[in-house]
């Protein structure tokens, strides 16, 4: 299972944050940077989502409705069961970092990848992805609120508002955009890409550099990061086993079940880092630490299985002979 190397960049940040935090004015200016960064990181996603691709993915309406029950139903539900393993895996402040894990919205980049890995519905998993980033924001303050409450980091309807406006309306914009800047956005895709990981990076070290200077990770030992780490595991095996059989069970085809499985399994880094940070204030470092862990675990593993379901894939074509003379119901976009 590869080591993606931005992960190993985002440890490095932590490692700058851990020695060199942003202190005082500097602090400031990198907070409001981060701030700007992710702005135009979600206006960059709505130029390049294609207006059209969205309006037809709402046909598969069954597979988005899917998707999004895993990520803001399914997934919350696991978080509320894992409270019970407190105190004896977790601590509370690192419950209320998984539990918030459980409600961002789900990836748009590696889902769409590893469903093109793996020979699946690539279409509706652009849209997916999409649509669960546009109800996460908000979706998942309103979440918080509700199943973190007053310890959450202080939610309001102030929270809300910053929220939207440091991602739907750069979104919305990008949208609108399209138009006349969709081109230039899809030429530039490789340079563009360094934006959406740099701003991620910014946001990570504003926010441990909050949390080195507070004094925040005294609070974690490392039996509890390992505890942390199982708990991870039998959250992701669940989810994957989940979308995966569920999918079957609801009678969609085998296109549209790999996109569900890495639409519906995995959890946003982009979208939860800056909610985390107005959200959880100067704890927002301890409150993405199971995000970030989490992040790196669904890529290690989707990729492995991204190669399998295109390996399997090979097989069944294989088996169905040059003419494909069998063909499976509801397969790809028919199901939706």
């Amino acid at each position: 299972m590869p080591v993606d190397p931005y992960i190993v960049l985002l440890l490095g940040t932590v490692g700058l944050a851990a020695l060199l935090p942003a202190r005082g004015t500097a602090a400031d200016a990198v907070s409001g940077t981060s701030t700007a960064a992710i702005a135009f990181l979600f206006f960059l996603y709505g130029a390049r989502l294609s207006t059209r691709e969205a309006l037809d993915g709402l046909r598969h309406w069954r597979l988005h409705v899917t998707v999004l029950a895993c990520t803001f139903v399914v997934f919350p539900l696991l978080g509320l069961a894992a409270r019970g393993l407190v105190p004896v895996f977790l601590t509370h402040p690192l419950y209320q970092g998984l539990l918030f894990l459980t409600l961002v919205p789900s990836t748009i980049q590696s889902s769409i990848a590893f469903t093109s890995i793996a020979r699946g519905n690539v279409p509706a998993a652009i849209c997916a992805g999409s649509f669960s980033s546009l109800v996460g924001i908000v979706a998942t303050p309103l979440l918080a609120a509700a199943l973190l409450g007053g310890t959450g980091g202080g939610f309001s309807a102030d929270a809300l508002l910053e929220i939207v406006l440091q991602l739907l309306v750069p979104f919305v914009a990008g949208q609108l955009l399209r138009r006349w800047i969709g081109g230039f956005v899809t030429r530039h895709k490789k340079g563009l890409g360094l934006v959406d990981r740099g701003s991620i990076l910014l946001v990570v070290y504003t926010a441990f550099s909050e949390g080195v200077v507070h004094g925040i990770w005294h609070q974690v030992s490392p039996v509890r990061l390992a505890g942390l780490l199982a708990v991870e595991v039998v959250l992701l095996a669940v989810m994957l086993a989940l979308t995966w059989y569920g999918a079957k069970a609801l009678g969609f085809g085998r296109e549209d079940r790999i996109a569900i499985q890495f639409a519906g399994s995995k959890k946003s880094l982009a979208a939860g880092l800056p909610m985390a940070g107005v959200l959880f204030g100067v704890h927002a470092s301890l409150a993405v630490l199971p995000l970030m862990l989490f992040h790196q675990m669904q890529l290690m593993v989707c990729a492995v299985i991204a190669k399998r379901r295109a390996r399997d894939g090979d097989a069944e074509e294989s088996a169905r002979g040059p003419r494909g003379a069998r063909t499976e119901v509801g397969t790809g976009t028919r199901s939706g």
